[in-house]
């Protein structure tokens, strides 16, 4: 073999590596985007049953086909609050198995003779998705075709890397070097460094069983680059998690000290097979007779066993693991400032994964609308009591309501350019205005508190009468505000029939007070001097309802 033939081979190693690379993310793209919905309802099922954990971390890995992706979106969960340490933990037990997927598949599509072997059989996918992309009216037929174009690409790459193994192999000088590299620890450790680099086990994983099938190294040198690369794949979650909260640390902290738990593990059990069989018996030759003459099976059924065998052994562990990370990951000091606003549900770190970044969206805004309503009420009862106990409060939920406008706003604009189904992308493009009414809504707040700052400077306030029809308002706002947020959630459209009565309601409630205010200047039961401020005030209320209407109205399209 000439250095051309060398250079040739190397060539091939990298495109093909780059091939599978692109693969891996095409079809976990697509994959997420035609998924989505169930991958929305998936994550949504996270409760205290650590069973269920596993089993939503190993299906959702399944179904988009990246523990990274899965990985990142736990840390995202974590660090905004709304999934626990413990739960946390469990998910990314599912995920390590979940991710073995990949490698079955490339075990599977290296069986078969040289002439029709299953990768040729499977890379024909490539073609066949290409042609329902180019020609595919609907968005969600053209993910499916992206998915099978990424699954026979998969197999595209992994021929060109067997190809290019194939030239290496006939070289023994090539052979030779790498049969000096059998100390388990290095290989661990080269393993864990690829891997880092890549930043994909199932790349790591597949070019280890490429390099088995071909020859160029033992089993027993895969089954330890294989265990590297658990560790290796650890570097998204610690990037994740660094970047983020304590607790996000904490996750990523589990799950580096979960997967190197596993690796330790079986080197123990590897060093003990090692001396009680005086040498004679290893992982290689234990997978080897379990699965004879199939040596990409062999490495690809390690895998899987060695993903399960460190799940069933940190489970029982999960508390004093959470425990562990958090005496590891201390809780940062709280700063004596008033509270900053900030993101409830969402995260940068939730833009690798849009599917579910965008039920965290919907989350987001329906929290909006309900620090928006309660600044309305505080609103009310200040105007009504003159009672000024909750205005620190109010003035720091406004605040908070500026920020969520110009932060949600950002979020939607970096999210519509992601990789997202029709349904995803139709509800991305009503948020927007429906973050501006909720905004809006805090805005006339803050006019009624102005009203109340104008009767208590005049050393006036609103009469019985005034104040009931004011309350009896507010009452009819929450009604409503109800109904929208039902609506909104569920895609409810006989609560949006139900809110548009009640806003009925509130039109003709806001005409009936201006008569009875005019009722009762007449009668000199009122002042003139609070006039304005009521009548001001029934408009705003009677506004806020038609910025909730207007936020309810966005599910029409979308049913």
């Amino acid at each position: 073999m000439d250095i051309t033939s060398i250079l040739i081979a190397l060539f091939t190693l990298t495109a093909g590596i780059g091939v599978f690379l692109v693969a891996c993310q095409m079809m976990s793209s697509n994959l997420e985007s035609v998924s989505s919905k169930r991958l929305k309802r998936l994550f949504s099922r996270t409760g205290d049953n650590k069973w269920l954990g596993v089993g939503i971390g190993a299906l959702g890995t399944a179904a988009i086909q990246s523990s990274g992706a899965v990985t990142v979106m736990v840390i995202g969960f974590v660090n905004v609050g709304i999934m626990s340490l413990t739960q946390a933990a469990t998910i990314i037990y599912g995920a390590n198995i979940g991710t073995t997927i990949t490698a079955q598949l490339v075990a599977l599509g290296m069986f078969g003779t040289s002439s029709l072997s299953t990768t040729i059989i499977f890379a024909t996918f490539a073609g066949i998705g290409a042609f329902i992309m180019l020609f595919a009216k609907k968005d969600t037929t053209k993910q499916i075709g992206g998915v099978l174009t990424g699954f026979g690409m998969l197999f595209v790459g992994l021929s060109m890397m067997s190809s290019a193994m194939e030239g290496f192999a006939s070289l023994d000088s090539v052979k030779q070097v790498l049969a000096r590299i059998s100390d388990p620890l290095l290989l661990v450790l080269v393993g864990a460094i690829l891997t880092a680099i890549i930043q994909s086990s199932s790349v790591m994983t597949s070019i280890a069983i490429t390099m088995v099938v071909t020859g160029l190294i033992s089993l027993d040198q895969g089954i330890f680059l294989t265990m590297g690369s658990n560790i290796g794949s650890c570097v998204v979650a610690i990037i994740a998690g660094w970047t983020s909260g304590t607790n996000a640390k904490r996750t990523a902290f589990i799950h580096l000290t979960f997967n190197t738990l596993g690796v330790v593990l079986f080197m123990i059990i590897s060093l003990l097979l090692h001396l009680l069989s005086r040498g004679e018996m290893s992982f290689g030759t234990l997978f080897g007779e379990l699965f004879p003459r199939a040596p990409q099976l062999q490495l690809a059924m390690f895998h899987t066993i060695f993903n399960v065998c460190t799940m069933f052994v940190a489970m029982p562990l999960t508390n004093q693991l959470v425990r562990l990370s958090c005496a590891a990951i201390k809780e940062e000091p709280k700063t004596e400032n008033i509270h900053e606003p900030h993101l409830y549900f969402l995260d940068e770190q939730m833009l690798r994964t849009p599917v579910v970044a965008v039920r965290q969206l919907k989350a987001e805004i329906e929290n909006m609308g309900k620090l928006a309503i309660s600044n309305y009420r505080r609103s009310i009862d200040i105007v009504t009591t003159l009672d000024y106990k909750e205005i620190d409060l109010f003035r720091e939920t406004e605040n908070e309501l500026d920020y969520l406008n110009k932060e949600l706003v950002r979020y939607v604009v970096l999210l519509s350019g992601k990789s997202l189904n029709n349904f995803d992308h139709q509800y991305l493009t009503s948020t927007i205005r429906s973050v501006s009414d909720l905004e809006r809504i805090g805005d006339y707040a803050e006019n009624i508190v102005e009203y109340a700052d104008s009767l208590r400077s005049q050393d006036a306030k609103f009469s019985e009468y005034a104040v009931n029809e004011i309350l009896q308002m507010r009452d009819l706002i929450d009604a409503l505000f109800k109904e929208v947020m039902t609506a909104y959630h569920s895609l409810d459209m006989s609560a949006l029939g139900r809110a548009n009565q009640i806003e009925d309601e509130v039109d003709r409630l806001t005409d009936e007070m201006e008569r009875n205010h005019i009722q009762r200047l007449s009668l000199d039961i009122c002042s003139p001097q609070v006039g304005t401020e009521y009548i001001s005030l029934a408009q705003n209320s009677e506004r806020v309802a038609d910025h909730l209407i207007n936020v309810g109205k966005t599910i029409r399209d979308l049913v």
